[in-house]
């Protein structure tokens, strides 16, 4: 009988009589899909449960035992393997023929491997490309020693095979997409097949796809591959076919082909190591199996037009060849050898010997020897403090001004551009790996730069000829551009680079023309001739071209760095600029980790799995020491910007002329409390600064009970209000948390008002006075039975506990409360003040009162160190006791000038109408996506103070605090910056600074739906 025959679904009643019959076990059958046998998860009273498998008649029945005795050797050598085991029947076979329906059938079951099929899983990670990969290479190395007569199969998937989807081409009917899978066979019979009898055979699984890969739970992290199922197309083949259809696989979909695959093929060779020769021919065999793909269901779709597994993955398989198409050879032979921890290019290391010994005989490229010539090493890395923060410090008048002047103050001839630098100097689309600009871009430089006048001639430092000449604006930016190519005595080729040069200084030269060591090869050329830059040299080694020219990149993605650094070596092998002209490079994230966990307090926390080393913030991004940009969604401190240079310049130029403590007369301290308290109503009046939100809190603190006589305190629940010994004991937060002392005596908490999750909910429209009821009780009893009520202290919008927005007529009350008990009402408004909500400028306004103190603090100097306490002179008054207050740089004039500068700013960029209008863009958007994900339980704030709640069940509103880490992990992986907040941690937080834009707001809601799609987020989030 043919494999191929259609025949009727064995019912699922028939599958439950086959458990029962042959192996004793009681279980409701559930079909799962087929190509040509019907199979059946059988699920008992308890466990996971078994696959039942009823073979076509047609089927081998060696192919079956070949299956069994493969899973059964794999469980004795690879035993910590989540396989799938085959339960023998009643009468201890791991197979039986059964008549069904009048055909013999074979029967076999194996225990059912929990998880997903890694085709419904969303998103799929590099790390779990390499998970698969190693899973298979651990199987293939149990398998090393195993034998079956029946793996010595013909099979039309056998990688050895793969010619006959020659014949099938004609049936491709797309000329062009015909053309491109011929161009692979072409290169499958050109490259593997004569090397066919030194690859190494052995059984394997072979056929690696998403819908046989089993995939961990979506809670874990990083989610890996545990298992592969359905053994069907086991033979013996190509060791290296398992990785190479596995990888061709997992680049389906993939917008980086050569990134997934390599993490297959690396993970496949940590378990098994390839052969050099295996990993020489790993593109060939990926762009074949792919090729065989789409030869085969051209042929079938002829055959069985309706059949869905004919073209199940044809369209997938297409858009892989086209994007392998697009990837050199050469590349990703390179890649996939660094995939394996080899040198990434062979005989890299013998032209850099080479090069290591004719450099001191090469020519001065600038004709000057830069051994002895003075030059100083610029920084123009990501962190650069020669550059700073402003990208416009890197426009070509600026930069070249500033180069000049450091060279002048250095005494140099020559300005040098590090090797192997990160860069946030390349802003055109050229550099960007993807569309959005939180996606990585290239930022590693490949050349060393020398900056130099325009006009001034450069020398060929080695003999060569001319390889390449552009005269103009080239596709990399290298304005006007020569290549020079040279060999090693062993004939080894390799070239050098030579960018940014005058256009007339190549005229002279020709293609092929032999080039002198020491000639005058061209000049550097001036703005904007040499592409727009500031005069220098680029001068970059290249071990390949990859068959390119004009368009060979000069920097590179930071996550390809140790390839393209091996493809380009450090130029310096030949201009022999001494090495200890050179900073030492800055240490890596991880020796950075490691040192911090050796000399800061174990307690300083860090935010997110993988701790991002920041070194550099501008407006509202942030950056990594690569480069890479993070749209910052949640640091309110920097109100106006990351490094606003309006507030740089006011702390840089008073810090220039006088810093010091309030003990003496200073305008600046005068003229920013008349500022600030012209911000605020009456009678808020008399400012104290000092340095943090945490003193300004304990000083408010004190003003209540200098003027109440009082000690106690009334707080909400969840509250924080710093770190100082009396405000964690204030701190609900904290006391109540992890390592807290719990409640003091002194200290009285009233329930929080939460119009979500609260006793008193949206619907109450009684809800604000209800909540202020119980600050009421607790003032009464404090009045009447107890010592006295020195203050009630609480944020005007709660931040820690949840992005909380009070209930209308709330703080009335309970300040009306608070007074009549003789307590004095303080207003937390470290989060919120300045016109972060958008329709108010602090959070009180919105309640419609007046608080006694008002305490300000982060936000006010963007991260400068400065707060403030407002009160009346009544209370400011009580204070002055005789005990002398004194806080050392609070007020100081570089703190106020900087204070200044951000009232100017918010002032005169309109930062609060920017955060209404912003913030209420955001609300609709995240509003849209609650209608669409059960997961987003409540939206709520104003301006830029919102928080996203997420629960599991919108009934019972049970907490997703698993799903909201894995949302704030995810998009900081995707390039957005949260976090999290609430009780239960399950609060997406959004406070950035208010120079967010629409366009911002836009991009956070696009990754966020993106991420809310995945399975991490959507693992408890249906209810």
């Amino acid at each position: 009988m043919l494999l191929g025959e259609v025949l009727s679904p064995v019912p699922e009643a028939e599958a439950v009589r086959l458990a029962r019959e042959i192996y004793g076990l009681e279980a409701t059958a559930v079909a799962l899909p087929g190509e040509h046998d019907d199979n059946f998860r059988m699920i008992p009273a308890e466990g996971p449960g078994f696959v039942l498998k009823v073979m076509h008649p047609g089927r081998d029945r060696g192919l079956v035992e070949l299956q069994c005795a493969a899973l059964h050797h794999l469980a004795v050598r690879a035993p910590h393997l989540a396989l799938p085991l085959v339960l023998p029947t009643a009468g201890g076979e791991p197979c039986v023929s059964v008549e069904i329906a009048g055909r013999e059938r074979l029967v076999w079951m194996l225990t059912y491997v929990p998880g997903s099929v890694l085709a419904r899983v969303r998103p799929r990670s590099l790390e779990m490309h390499e998970s698969l990969g190693h899973l298979l290479g651990q199987m293939d190395a149990g398998l090393a020693d195993f034998s079956h007569p029946a793996a010595e199969r013909e099979l039309k998937w056998d990688l050895v095979r793969a010619g006959w989807a020659r014949e099938a081409l004609p049936e491709i009917e797309d000329p062009e997409r015909r053309a491109l899978a011929e161009s692979f066979l072409d290169r499958y019979e050109a490259e593997v097949v004569p090397a066919l009898p030194r690859l190494r055979r052995g059984v394997i699984h072979g056929d690696a796809n998403d819908h046989n890969v089993i995939a961990g739970s979506a809670r874990d992290w990083p989610r890996e591959v545990v298992s592969v199922v359905d053994f069907g197309d086991m033979h013996r083949g190509l060791v290296v076919a398992e990785p190479a259809v596995a990888a061709a696989y997992a680049i389906m979909g993939e917008r980086d082909p050569l990134a997934a695959a390599a993490r297959v093929v690396a993970g496949y060779h940590r378990a098994y190591p390839l052969e050099e020769v295996e990993i020489s021919l790993l593109f060939a065999l990926i762009g074949v199996r792919l090729a065989v793909s789409v030869a085969n269901s051209a042929r079938r779709r002829r055959s069985k037009p309706e059949d869905p597994y004919v073209t199940i993955s044809e369209a997938p398989a297409w858009e892989a060849l086209e994007r392998l198409a697009g990837v050199h050879p050469r590349l990703a032979h390179y890649t996939f050898r660094e995939a394996c921890g080899l040198e990434p290019v062979p005989g890299a290391a013998a032209v850099v010997r080479w090069l290591e010994d004719r450099a001191a005989g090469a020519a001065p490229v600038l004709g000057v020897d830069l051994r002895s010539a003075a030059s100083v090493v610029l920084d123009l890395g990501v962190g650069s403090r020669f550059l700073g923060a402003d990208p416009r410090e890197a426009d070509t008048p600026v930069l070249t001004q500033k180069i000049r002047r450091r060279m002048e103050e250095a005494g140099a001839q020559v300005a040098v551009g590090r090797y192997d630098e990160a860069r946030c100097l390349y802003h055109s689309e050229l550099f960007s790996a993807g569309e959005r600009p939180v996606d990585e871009r290239r930022t590693v430089h490949l050349g060393i730069d020398l900056f130099v006048e325009a006009g001034a001639p450069i020398h060929a430092p080695l003999e060569g000829t001319v390889h390449s000449l552009s005269n103009n604006d080239g596709p990399q930016d290298y304005g006007p551009l020569l290549i020079l190519r040279h060999e090693t005595d062993e004939g080894e080729c390799f070239h050098t680079l030579y960018g940014h040069l005058s256009t007339d200084t190549l005229e002279g030269l020709a293609l092929g023309e032999h080039v002198e060591r020491g000639q005058v090869i061209g000049r550097v050329g001036a703005p904007p001739t040499n592409g727009g830059w500031t005069p220098h040299l680029h001068f970059q080694i290249v071990l390949d071209l990859l068959d390119r020219g004009a368009d060979f990149p000069g920097v590179a993605l930071a996550s390809r760095r140790v390839l393209w650094t091996a493809l380009c070596p450090d130029p310096n092998l030949l201009l022999r600029i001494p090495a200890e002209r050179f900073p030492p490079p800055a240490p890596a994230p991880e020796e950075t980790l490691d040192r911090r966990r050796q000399r800061l307090g174990p307690s300083l926390s860090l935010s997110y799995r993988r701790p991002l080393k920041i070194v550099r913030g501008w407006k509202q991004y942030l950056y990594d020491e690569t480069g890479r940009a993070y749209l910052d969604a949640y640091n309110n401190v920097p109100l106006v910007g990351h490094s606003h240079p309006r507030v740089v310049r006011a702390a840089r130029e008073q810090l220039a002329l006088l810093n010091t403590n309030t003990r003496y007369l200073h305008d600046n301290a005068v003229r920013y409390a008349e500022r600030l308290t012209a911000l605020l109503p009456e009678p808020l009046e008399v400012c104290v600064f000092l340095s943090t939100g945490s003193e300004a809190n304990e000083l408010a603190l004190r003003l209540a009970r200098a003027h109440t006589g009082c000690e106690d305190v009334i707080v909400l629940e969840h509250a924080y209000h710093g770190h100082t010994t009396t405000l964690v004991d204030v701190s609900p937060y904290k006391f109540d948390g992890p390592g807290g002392g719990g409640l003091r005596p002194w200290v009285h908490v009233a329930p929080l008002p939460d119009l979500y999750r609260g006793p008193y909910q949206s619907d109450d429209p009684e809800a604000g006075v209800r909540y202020a009821g119980h600050v009421g009780d607790i003032a009464a009893l404090l009045r009447e039975e107890g010592p006295g009520l020195a203050a009630f202290l609480a944020e005007t919008l709660p931040s820690v506990a949840g992005q909380i927005v009070l209930p209308p007529g709330y703080l009335a009350e309970a300040y009306r409360h608070v007074r009549e008990a003789g307590g004095v009402c303080i207003a937390d408004e470290v989060q919120t003040g300045f016109g972060r909500l958008g329709t108010h400028r602090w959070g009180f306004e919105a309640q419609g009162v007046v608080p006694d103190v008002v305490v300000l603090g982060k936000p006010i100097g963007n991260a400068f160190p400065l707060s403030a306490v407002v009160t009346t002179r009544e209370i400011a008054t009580s204070f002055d006791t005789g005990m002398e207050f004194f806080s050392t740089f609070g007020g100081n004039p570089v703190s106020c000038a900087v204070g200044l500068a951000v009232l100017d700013v918010l002032e005169e960029e309109g930062l609060q109408e920017r955060a209404l209008r912003v913030g209420e863009r955001l609300i609709r958007g995240l509003r849209e996506l609650q209608a669409r994900h059960a997961l987003i339980g409540d939206v709520r704030g104003s301006g830029l103070f919102l928080g996203v709640e997420l629960v599991r069940d919108r009934t019972t509103l049970e907490p997703a605090a698993e799903e909201a880490a894995y949302v704030v992990e995810r998009l900081r992986e995707l390039g957005v910056l949260t976090g999290t907040d609430g009780p239960h941690h399950n609060v997406l937080k959004l406070r950035p600074p208010l120079v967010l834009s629409e366009a911002d707001a836009e991009l956070f809601l696009e990754v966020l739906a993106e991420v809310l799609e995945e399975d991490g987020a959507q693992a408890c989030g249906s209810g």
